[in-house]
Protein backbone atom coordinates (compact mmCIF):
# COMPACT_ATOMS: atom_id res chain seq x y z
CA UNK A 1 0.00 0.00 0.00
CA UNK A 2 1.35 3.42 -0.92
CA UNK A 3 1.51 6.13 1.78
CA UNK A 4 -1.17 8.79 1.72
CA UNK A 5 -0.54 12.10 -0.05
CA UNK A 6 1.05 15.05 1.63
CA UNK A 7 -1.62 17.70 1.00
CA UNK A 8 0.61 20.46 2.33
CA UNK A 9 2.81 20.30 -0.77
CA UNK A 10 1.32 22.27 -3.62
CA UNK A 11 4.28 22.85 -5.96
CA UNK A 12 5.87 20.06 -8.06
CA UNK A 13 9.25 21.74 -7.79
CA UNK A 14 11.19 18.58 -8.64
CA UNK A 15 10.11 18.80 -12.29
CA UNK A 16 12.19 20.78 -14.75
CA UNK A 17 10.14 23.15 -16.93
CA UNK A 18 11.52 24.28 -20.31
CA UNK A 19 9.05 27.14 -19.99
CA UNK A 20 9.02 28.08 -16.26
CA UNK A 21 5.81 30.06 -16.76
CA UNK A 22 3.91 26.77 -17.11
CA UNK A 23 4.64 25.76 -13.50
CA UNK A 24 2.03 28.13 -12.02
CA UNK A 25 -0.96 27.02 -14.13
CA UNK A 26 0.17 23.40 -13.77
CA UNK A 27 0.15 23.61 -9.99
CA UNK A 28 -3.20 25.42 -10.00
CA UNK A 29 -4.68 22.67 -12.18
CA UNK A 30 -3.16 19.72 -10.31
CA UNK A 31 -3.85 20.82 -6.72
CA UNK A 32 -7.64 20.26 -6.72
CA UNK A 33 -7.15 17.02 -8.66
CA UNK A 34 -4.75 15.85 -5.98
CA UNK A 35 -7.53 16.23 -3.44
CA UNK A 36 -10.14 14.59 -5.68
CA UNK A 37 -7.98 11.57 -6.56
CA UNK A 38 -5.93 11.36 -3.36
CA UNK A 39 -2.70 12.10 -5.23
CA UNK A 40 0.68 12.46 -3.53
CA UNK A 41 2.25 15.56 -5.05
CA UNK A 42 5.68 14.47 -3.85
CA UNK A 43 5.57 11.38 -6.08
CA UNK A 44 5.41 13.37 -9.31
CA UNK A 45 8.24 12.20 -11.59
CA UNK A 46 9.00 11.85 -15.30
CA UNK A 47 7.39 8.85 -16.98
CA UNK A 48 8.43 9.24 -20.60
CA UNK A 49 8.91 11.64 -23.46
CA UNK A 50 8.46 11.23 -27.18
CA UNK A 51 9.44 12.84 -30.45
CA UNK A 52 6.87 15.59 -30.05
CA UNK A 53 6.72 18.41 -27.51
CA UNK A 54 4.55 16.30 -25.20
CA UNK A 55 5.91 15.13 -21.86
CA UNK A 56 4.50 12.51 -19.51
CA UNK A 57 4.72 12.23 -15.73
CA UNK A 58 3.62 9.58 -13.27
CA UNK A 59 2.02 10.39 -9.94
CA UNK A 60 0.75 8.09 -7.18
CA UNK A 61 -2.27 7.92 -4.96
CA UNK A 62 -2.51 5.65 -1.94
CA UNK A 63 -3.56 2.71 -4.12
CA UNK A 64 -2.61 3.34 -7.74
CA UNK A 65 -0.67 5.50 -10.15
CA UNK A 66 -1.78 7.99 -12.78
CA UNK A 67 -0.24 9.60 -15.84
CA UNK A 68 -0.08 13.33 -16.48
CA UNK A 69 0.36 14.67 -20.00
CA UNK A 70 1.99 18.06 -20.48
CA UNK A 71 1.23 19.21 -24.03
CA UNK A 72 1.83 22.96 -24.56
CA UNK A 73 -1.18 24.08 -26.64
CA UNK A 74 0.95 26.38 -28.80
CA UNK A 75 2.92 23.32 -29.92
CA UNK A 76 0.54 20.36 -29.55
CA UNK A 77 -3.16 19.98 -30.26
CA UNK A 78 -4.57 17.48 -27.74
CA UNK A 79 -8.09 17.40 -29.17
CA UNK A 80 -7.35 14.49 -31.55
CA UNK A 81 -5.93 12.48 -28.64
CA UNK A 82 -9.13 12.97 -26.64
CA UNK A 83 -11.40 12.21 -29.59
CA UNK A 84 -9.50 9.14 -30.82
CA UNK A 85 -9.13 7.74 -27.29
CA UNK A 86 -12.93 7.66 -27.09
CA UNK A 87 -13.11 6.05 -30.52
CA UNK A 88 -10.61 3.34 -29.58
CA UNK A 89 -12.27 2.65 -26.24
CA UNK A 90 -15.61 2.26 -28.02
CA UNK A 91 -13.95 -0.19 -30.41
CA UNK A 92 -12.90 -2.36 -27.47
CA UNK A 93 -9.23 -1.44 -27.14
CA UNK A 94 -7.34 -0.79 -23.93
CA UNK A 95 -6.41 2.89 -23.98
CA UNK A 96 -5.84 5.45 -21.22
CA UNK A 97 -8.97 6.84 -19.62
CA UNK A 98 -9.04 10.64 -19.68
CA UNK A 99 -9.87 11.74 -16.14
CA UNK A 100 -9.36 15.47 -16.65
CA UNK A 101 -8.31 17.69 -19.53
CA UNK A 102 -7.41 21.34 -19.12
CA UNK A 103 -7.52 22.30 -22.79
CA UNK A 104 -6.46 25.92 -22.28
CA UNK A 105 -3.09 25.01 -20.78
CA UNK A 106 -2.64 21.53 -22.28
CA UNK A 107 -2.62 19.42 -19.12
CA UNK A 108 -4.30 16.02 -18.89
CA UNK A 109 -4.76 13.42 -16.13
CA UNK A 110 -4.91 9.85 -17.45
CA UNK A 111 -5.26 6.36 -16.07
CA UNK A 112 -1.96 4.45 -15.99
CA UNK A 113 -1.89 1.32 -18.15
CA UNK A 114 1.53 0.12 -17.06
CA UNK A 115 5.18 0.98 -16.64
CA UNK A 116 6.56 -1.25 -19.42
CA UNK A 117 5.97 -1.16 -23.14
CA UNK A 118 5.85 -4.18 -25.39
CA UNK A 119 9.35 -3.16 -26.49
CA UNK A 120 10.53 -3.43 -22.87
CA UNK A 121 9.25 -6.98 -22.40
CA UNK A 122 10.28 -8.44 -25.77
CA UNK A 123 13.24 -10.80 -25.80
CA UNK A 124 15.30 -8.83 -28.26
CA UNK A 125 18.07 -11.44 -28.36
CA UNK A 126 15.81 -14.39 -29.13
CA UNK A 127 15.48 -13.90 -32.85
CA UNK A 128 13.40 -16.63 -34.39
CA UNK A 129 13.72 -20.36 -33.72
CA UNK A 130 13.77 -22.33 -36.97
CA UNK A 131 12.10 -25.52 -35.78
CA UNK A 132 8.76 -27.13 -36.52
CA UNK A 133 7.81 -27.52 -32.87
CA UNK A 134 8.76 -24.17 -31.37
CA UNK A 135 8.31 -20.55 -32.20
CA UNK A 136 9.88 -17.42 -30.79
CA UNK A 137 8.87 -16.56 -27.25
CA UNK A 138 7.98 -13.16 -28.69
CA UNK A 139 5.26 -14.51 -30.95
CA UNK A 140 2.45 -14.41 -28.32
CA UNK A 141 3.05 -10.68 -27.85
CA UNK A 142 2.85 -10.07 -31.58
CA UNK A 143 -0.34 -12.10 -31.79
CA UNK A 144 -1.82 -9.88 -29.08
CA UNK A 145 -0.75 -6.86 -31.12
CA UNK A 146 -2.49 -8.38 -34.16
CA UNK A 147 -5.69 -8.96 -32.17
CA UNK A 148 -5.76 -5.33 -31.05
CA UNK A 149 -4.99 -4.09 -34.56
CA UNK A 150 -7.76 -6.12 -36.18
CA UNK A 151 -10.24 -4.97 -33.53
CA UNK A 152 -9.30 -1.37 -34.33
CA UNK A 153 -9.63 -1.94 -38.07
CA UNK A 154 -13.02 -3.65 -37.71
CA UNK A 155 -14.35 -0.44 -36.15
CA UNK A 156 -13.42 1.54 -39.28
CA UNK A 157 -15.82 4.01 -40.82
CA UNK A 158 -15.18 6.58 -43.55
CA UNK A 159 -15.38 10.30 -42.78
CA UNK A 160 -14.55 9.82 -39.08
CA UNK A 161 -10.77 10.30 -39.22
CA UNK A 162 -8.74 12.45 -41.62
CA UNK A 163 -8.08 10.68 -44.94
CA UNK A 164 -4.66 9.21 -45.61
CA UNK A 165 -4.94 10.54 -49.15
CA UNK A 166 -2.49 11.34 -51.92
CA UNK A 167 -1.76 14.80 -50.55
CA UNK A 168 -0.75 13.44 -47.14
CA UNK A 169 1.25 10.55 -48.60
CA UNK A 170 3.20 13.00 -50.75
CA UNK A 171 3.76 15.47 -47.91
CA UNK A 172 5.23 12.66 -45.86
CA UNK A 173 7.44 11.40 -48.69
CA UNK A 174 8.73 14.92 -49.28
CA UNK A 175 10.32 14.83 -45.84
CA UNK A 176 12.96 12.48 -47.26
CA UNK A 177 14.42 14.86 -49.88
CA UNK A 178 13.79 18.00 -47.84
CA UNK A 179 15.27 16.91 -44.54
CA UNK A 180 17.32 13.76 -45.03
CA UNK A 181 18.90 14.38 -48.43
CA UNK A 182 19.16 18.17 -48.50
CA UNK A 183 19.62 19.16 -44.88
CA UNK A 184 21.17 16.08 -43.24
CA UNK A 185 23.29 14.81 -46.14
CA UNK A 186 23.84 18.27 -47.61
CA UNK A 187 23.10 17.03 -51.13
CA UNK A 188 21.26 18.87 -53.91
CA UNK A 189 19.73 16.44 -56.39
CA UNK A 190 20.49 17.03 -60.06
CA UNK A 191 17.79 16.75 -62.74
CA UNK A 192 18.48 13.06 -63.36
CA UNK A 193 18.32 12.18 -59.68
CA UNK A 194 15.19 14.25 -59.12
CA UNK A 195 13.45 12.49 -62.01
CA UNK A 196 14.28 9.10 -60.51
CA UNK A 197 12.91 10.18 -57.13
CA UNK A 198 9.75 11.65 -58.66
CA UNK A 199 9.04 8.49 -60.65
CA UNK A 200 9.59 6.30 -57.58
CA UNK A 201 7.32 8.49 -55.45
CA UNK A 202 4.58 8.33 -58.10
CA UNK A 203 4.72 4.53 -58.09
CA UNK A 204 4.80 4.28 -54.31
CA UNK A 205 1.80 6.59 -53.92
CA UNK A 206 -0.24 4.84 -56.62
CA UNK A 207 0.52 1.43 -55.15
CA UNK A 208 -0.46 2.44 -51.65
CA UNK A 209 -3.64 4.22 -52.67
CA UNK A 210 -4.80 0.98 -54.32
CA UNK A 211 -5.15 -0.64 -50.88
CA UNK A 212 -8.55 -0.68 -49.16
CA UNK A 213 -8.95 1.87 -46.36
CA UNK A 214 -9.42 1.28 -42.64
CA UNK A 215 -8.59 3.13 -39.42
CA UNK A 216 -4.79 3.57 -39.29
CA UNK A 217 -2.98 4.15 -35.99
CA UNK A 218 0.00 5.47 -37.98
CA UNK A 219 2.72 4.55 -35.47
CA UNK A 220 1.69 1.03 -34.46
CA UNK A 221 4.85 -0.49 -33.00
CA UNK A 222 6.03 -2.10 -29.73
CA UNK A 223 7.16 1.22 -28.26
CA UNK A 224 3.55 2.46 -28.42
CA UNK A 225 1.96 -0.72 -27.05
CA UNK A 226 1.82 -1.29 -23.29
CA UNK A 227 2.20 -4.45 -21.23
CA UNK A 228 -0.65 -3.65 -18.81
CA UNK A 229 -0.55 -3.94 -15.04
CA UNK A 230 -1.80 -7.42 -14.01
CA UNK A 231 -5.00 -6.05 -12.50
CA UNK A 232 -5.97 -4.63 -15.90
CA UNK A 233 -5.72 -8.07 -17.48
CA UNK A 234 -8.43 -9.66 -15.35
CA UNK A 235 -11.24 -10.71 -17.71
CA UNK A 236 -9.53 -8.82 -20.54
CA UNK A 237 -10.60 -9.60 -24.10
CA UNK A 238 -7.85 -10.72 -26.53
CA UNK A 239 -7.73 -7.20 -27.99
CA UNK A 240 -7.06 -5.77 -24.51
CA UNK A 241 -3.96 -7.80 -23.63
CA UNK A 242 -1.85 -4.85 -24.80
CA UNK A 243 -2.61 -1.19 -24.19
CA UNK A 244 -2.43 1.27 -27.08
CA UNK A 245 -0.77 4.70 -26.87
CA UNK A 246 0.34 7.54 -29.16
CA UNK A 247 -2.72 7.33 -31.38
CA UNK A 248 -3.44 11.05 -31.85
CA UNK A 249 -2.27 11.03 -35.49
CA UNK A 250 -4.69 8.28 -36.56
CA UNK A 251 -6.15 8.51 -40.07
CA UNK A 252 -8.33 6.56 -42.49
CA UNK A 253 -6.14 4.93 -45.08
CA UNK A 254 -4.31 1.85 -46.41
CA UNK A 255 -4.95 -1.35 -44.47
CA UNK A 256 -1.32 -2.32 -45.07
CA UNK A 257 0.15 0.54 -43.05
CA UNK A 258 -0.07 -0.62 -39.44
CA UNK A 259 1.13 -4.17 -40.03
CA UNK A 260 4.09 -2.71 -41.94
CA UNK A 261 4.76 -0.38 -39.02
CA UNK A 262 4.55 -3.24 -36.52
CA UNK A 263 6.98 -5.53 -38.32
CA UNK A 264 9.47 -2.96 -39.67
CA UNK A 265 10.03 -1.27 -36.37
CA UNK A 266 11.81 2.01 -35.78
CA UNK A 267 13.79 0.64 -32.84
CA UNK A 268 14.40 -3.06 -33.49
CA UNK A 269 14.63 -5.39 -36.47
CA UNK A 270 13.65 -9.05 -36.85
CA UNK A 271 14.81 -11.81 -39.16
CA UNK A 272 12.74 -12.06 -42.33
CA UNK A 273 11.29 -15.43 -41.27
CA UNK A 274 9.75 -13.91 -38.18
CA UNK A 275 8.42 -10.90 -40.10
CA UNK A 276 6.80 -13.24 -42.61
CA UNK A 277 5.34 -15.49 -39.91
CA UNK A 278 3.65 -12.64 -38.05
CA UNK A 279 2.47 -10.97 -41.26
CA UNK A 280 0.94 -14.26 -42.46
CA UNK A 281 -0.87 -14.63 -39.14
CA UNK A 282 -2.24 -11.10 -39.51
CA UNK A 283 -3.31 -11.84 -43.12
CA UNK A 284 -5.11 -15.01 -42.04
CA UNK A 285 -6.90 -13.29 -39.17
CA UNK A 286 -7.81 -10.30 -41.34
CA UNK A 287 -9.42 -12.61 -43.89
CA UNK A 288 -11.27 -14.53 -41.19
CA UNK A 289 -12.52 -11.27 -39.66
CA UNK A 290 -13.86 -10.04 -42.98
CA UNK A 291 -11.62 -6.99 -43.23
CA UNK A 292 -11.51 -5.34 -46.68
CA UNK A 293 -8.81 -7.02 -48.76
CA UNK A 294 -8.27 -6.88 -52.50
CA UNK A 295 -9.53 -9.95 -54.35
CA UNK A 296 -6.02 -10.94 -55.37
CA UNK A 297 -4.91 -10.87 -51.73
CA UNK A 298 -7.55 -13.37 -50.63
CA UNK A 299 -5.66 -16.35 -52.03
CA UNK A 300 -2.21 -14.89 -52.62
CA UNK A 301 -0.21 -13.90 -49.57
CA UNK A 302 2.66 -12.85 -51.85
CA UNK A 303 0.52 -10.15 -53.44
CA UNK A 304 -0.55 -8.92 -50.01
CA UNK A 305 3.03 -8.94 -48.72
CA UNK A 306 4.20 -6.90 -51.71
CA UNK A 307 1.58 -4.27 -50.86
CA UNK A 308 2.77 -4.28 -47.23
CA UNK A 309 6.36 -3.79 -48.33
CA UNK A 310 5.49 -0.88 -50.64
CA UNK A 311 3.53 0.73 -47.84
CA UNK A 312 6.45 0.16 -45.49
CA UNK A 313 8.78 1.81 -47.99
CA UNK A 314 6.73 5.00 -47.86
CA UNK A 315 7.00 4.92 -44.07
CA UNK A 316 10.76 4.25 -44.10
CA UNK A 317 11.45 7.21 -46.38
CA UNK A 318 9.20 9.43 -44.30
CA UNK A 319 10.90 8.43 -41.04
CA UNK A 320 14.36 9.12 -42.44
CA UNK A 321 13.15 12.67 -43.04
CA UNK A 322 11.49 12.91 -39.63
CA UNK A 323 14.57 11.67 -37.79
CA UNK A 324 16.73 14.22 -39.61
CA UNK A 325 14.23 16.97 -38.75
CA UNK A 326 14.14 15.93 -35.10
CA UNK A 327 17.91 16.37 -34.96
CA UNK A 328 18.35 19.52 -37.01
CA UNK A 329 15.20 21.45 -36.06
CA UNK A 330 14.20 20.07 -32.66
CA UNK A 331 17.57 19.28 -31.09
CA UNK A 332 16.90 15.55 -30.56
CA UNK A 333 19.94 13.83 -32.12
CA UNK A 334 19.32 10.37 -30.62
CA UNK A 335 16.89 9.49 -33.40
CA UNK A 336 19.53 9.70 -36.12
CA UNK A 337 21.26 6.69 -34.57
CA UNK A 338 18.46 4.56 -36.04
CA UNK A 339 18.76 5.86 -39.60
CA UNK A 340 20.97 2.91 -40.70
CA UNK A 341 18.07 0.61 -39.79
CA UNK A 342 15.78 2.48 -42.16
CA UNK A 343 18.33 2.68 -44.93
CA UNK A 344 18.58 -1.11 -44.61
CA UNK A 345 14.79 -1.42 -44.81
CA UNK A 346 14.71 0.79 -47.92
CA UNK A 347 17.48 -1.21 -49.59
CA UNK A 348 15.86 -4.54 -48.74
CA UNK A 349 12.52 -3.56 -50.27
CA UNK A 350 13.94 -1.80 -53.32
CA UNK A 351 16.21 -4.75 -54.06
CA UNK A 352 13.20 -7.08 -54.22
CA UNK A 353 11.21 -5.25 -56.92
CA UNK A 354 12.49 -4.31 -60.33
CA UNK A 355 10.42 -1.10 -60.44
CA UNK A 356 12.31 0.12 -57.38
CA UNK A 357 15.85 -0.67 -58.56
CA UNK A 358 16.44 2.93 -59.80
CA UNK A 359 15.50 4.21 -56.34
CA UNK A 360 17.89 1.70 -54.79
CA UNK A 361 20.75 2.99 -56.95
CA UNK A 362 19.85 6.57 -56.06
CA UNK A 363 19.86 5.80 -52.32
CA UNK A 364 23.24 4.11 -52.72
CA UNK A 365 24.56 7.22 -54.52
CA UNK A 366 23.31 9.49 -51.76
CA UNK A 367 24.75 7.35 -48.99
CA UNK A 368 28.11 7.03 -50.73
CA UNK A 369 28.32 10.79 -51.27
CA UNK A 370 27.28 11.50 -47.71
CA UNK A 371 29.82 9.08 -46.25
CA UNK A 372 32.60 10.73 -48.23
Amino acid sequence: MLPRPDSSITSPSSIAWPNPARLTPFTAWLTPLALAHDLRMTTLRPASADASFRRYFRIDSATQSFIIMDAPPDKEDSEPFVRIAKLMRAAGLLVPQILDWHAQDGFMLLSDLGSKTMLDVLDRQAGYEHTSSTVSGNLPLYEQAIDALITWQLASQPHVLPPYDEALLRRELQLFPDWYIAKHCGITLDARQQAILDKAFNRIVANNLASPSVFVHRDYMPRNLMAPYPELLKNAAPAQKLGVLDFQDAVYGPITYDIASLMRDAFLSWEEDFVLDVTIRYWQKAKAAGLPLLDEWQSDFGAFYQAVEWMGLQRHLKILGIFARLTLRDGKPKYLADTPRFIAYVRSTCNRYIDLKPLLRLVDEIEATHQN
